[in-house]
């Protein structure tokens, strides 16, 4: 009876062992999968980041560069023209793009942004359409440097 018992507590002895690893065993792969699943739920975050920079980037640059081609427009300007004219066809496309560009810098950025892209594009449609202020352009140079460097300012704050 006595090696009975003691074939129970080694039997015994031996289930606690593999239930211990078994649960052990089972904490670590847990853990691990967590840590995994944390790991790569940040590498989408990074991930998302960065593409968001990057389209962020490419509406910046539209808008640059369209504005550059409406204060081309400006300053090509006839005192005279009439809608079948080439000036105001490709000034048509390029407002249209300016548009364009002007409200996805809406959908894309915070508000302060929009806001002051938005001072610069009235500011440019503004002349565009009406004409330079009086002068030879430097009027019309130093009122769009205004919104201008307001706008890049805050095109880099938020994108830093």
């Amino acid at each position: 009876m006595l090696a009975m018992t003691g074939q129970v507590w080694v039997s015994l002895i031996s289930l606690g062992g593999v239930v211990l690893g078994g649960v052990l065993s089972y904490l670590v792969q847990h853990r691990t999968q967590r840590s995994a699943e944390r790991a790569e739920q940040q590498r989408q975050r990074i991930a998302l980041s960065e593409t968001r920079r990057a389209e962020r980037l490419a509406l910046l640059e539209r808008f640059i560069e369209v504005s550059a081609e409406a204060e081309r427009c400006a300053y090509t300007r006839p005192s005279e023209w009439e809608e079948t004219d080439d000036w105001y066809l490709t000034t048509r496309d390029v407002m249209s793009r300016f548009w364009v560009a002007d409200r996805l810098l809406r959908v894309q950025f915070p508000a302060s942004v929009h806001e002051v892209a938005h001072a610069h594009f009235l500011d440019l449609n503004r002349t565009v359409w009406h004409g330079l202020p009086e002068g030879d352009g430097d009027g019309l140079r130093d009122l769009l440097e205004i919104n201008r460097s307001v706008f890049l300012d805050a095109a880099r704050e938020v994108m830093g």
